[in-house]
């Protein structure tokens, strides 16, 4: 491993941070949890913390960042697979449900954080809102290549799916949750591709 490659990777303080920090925000909310907290359970001093991340926003930022990384990864690996836009759409609703299965699932990272930071000129409110331009558009881009008309009102449809499974995927059985989900997409998408131009 050459000196860049090393000066590069974020360092394992670092990283115990982030992920002790996401862990607990995730699971406890944003607010609820204090900076010593974090210290005790990720085993940092506080002159570690603040070489890192000058303030809590700073990590908030940083645990909401991994967060947008994450989905950004699955999109980019259906899309990778070379399948027709409609079976990518498949495959990232596929990848959403698979989320909501998942063992300690409390909901959306993003919906869940703009819920504590409810001032739009906030950062962490404007890291939940490029979140969320972002996967609109992506979505958007995907439809079109499915039937360019309609997209933009199929993609906010897809969105308005998306965030209602993750509500309700955390208060009522995940695998009926998974499959209204899965089959609105489904329906979606054939409306889309076969629908005439308004």
């Amino acid at each position: 491993m050459v000196r860049g490659e090393l000066e590069s990777r974020p360092s394992e303080a670092r990283t115990r941070l982030l992920t002790t920090a996401s862990g607990i925000f995730y699971a406890e909310g944003i607010h609820s949890v204090g900076v010593d907290r974090i210290l005790a359970e990720a085993q940092v001093t506080r002159a570690t913390f603040y070489r890192h991340f000058p303030g809590k926003e700073d990590l908030v930022l940083a645990y909401l960042s991994a967060a947008d990384q994450a989905i950004r990864g699955q999109v980019v690996a259906a899309v990778a697979g070379g399948l027709p836009p409609a079976d990518v759409l498949r495959a990232v609703a596929e990848s959403i449900a698979a989320g909501i299965r998942s063992q300690g699932f409390r909901g959306c990272a993003f919906l869940n954080a703009v819920a504590e930071y409810s001032d739009p000129g906030h950062p962490v409110h404007q890291a939940v809102l490029a979140h969320r331009q972002w996967f609109l558009d992506t979505v958007a881009e995907l439809l079109a290549r499915v039937r360019e008309e309609s997209a933009e009102p199929a993609a906010r449809h897809f969105v308005m799916l998306r965030d209602g499974a993750m509500a309700s995927g955390c208060l009522f059985d995940p695998d009926l949750v998974c499959e209204t989900f899965l089959r609105g997409v489904e329906g979606l998408v054939k409306t889309h591709a076969q629908s005439d131009p308004a």
